[in-house]
């Protein structure tokens, strides 16, 4: 079965982007940076989100992130799915950290339950079967709107979004232009999904 087994982010300035994800995140090696000068505007199709347990953990790891360098773009706040934020890197990355819950059992953490890479697709249906014939298995699916992927090896949970919904959700606007300055390592590399998301082989 197809499987994540990191996610590499293509930035300007590689060093400082370390810095940045160690200071706000501190993510293991499924998260990599690597350089990269590809032209970008816009929104880039994607979004990573970091799945806590409690209002207090959103609250840390946001305010870790603004004082590492990121912006806000959609401040914490609660919700009838529960509480969160939308904070953007300085190498250009929309991170969403959010929780189910609305309140706290205990002293706010560090701890990340799971990061989920939403893809934004044009025609999530196509998506979806493109990915599955890549030998990707569902686990849940609503119509045309969302898909997640049952990876239960993978350090990183992937799903697809409508791109317009996926744009909406983080808080900008639609539109971009240029690279999507992301690459999947996979052990069933390399490809590109319908959506120009790329796929290569992963390096132990």
């Amino acid at each position: 079965m197809a499987s994540i087994t990191s996610v590499t982010l293509e930035v300007a300035d590689p060093a400082a982007a370390e810095h940045f994800y160690a200071a706000a995140f501190g993510l293991g090696p499924e998260l990599r940076v690597r350089g990269s000068e590809e032209p970008t505007a816009g929104f880039r199709g994607f979004t990573l989100s970091l799945t806590v347990s409690q209002p207090s953990t959103v609250n840390a790891l946001v305010d870790s992130a603004l004082e590492a360098g990121a912006s806000s773009v959609k401040p914490v706040t609660k919700s009838f799915w529960g509480y969160g934020g939308v904070v953007q890197a300085p190498d250009g990355t929309l991170w969403k950290i959010a929780s189910s819950a609305k309140k706290d059992k205990g002293p706010a953490t560090r701890e990340i339950d799971r990061v989920v890479l939403l893809l934004g697709a044009e025609d999530v249906l196509a998506s979806k079967r493109f990915y599955v014939d890549h030998g990707l298995k569902v686990g849940k699916s609503f119509g045309r709107k969302y898909v997640e992927f049952d990876l239960p090896s993978s350090p990183v949970t992937l799903a697809l979004y409508g791109r317009s919904a996926l744009a909406k959700d983080a808080g900008v606007p639609p539109e971009g232009t240029g690279s999507h300055r992301i690459v999947l390592g996979s052990d069933s590399g390399p490809f590109t999904d319908p959506d120009g998301f790329e796929w290569e082989k992963a390096s132990h």
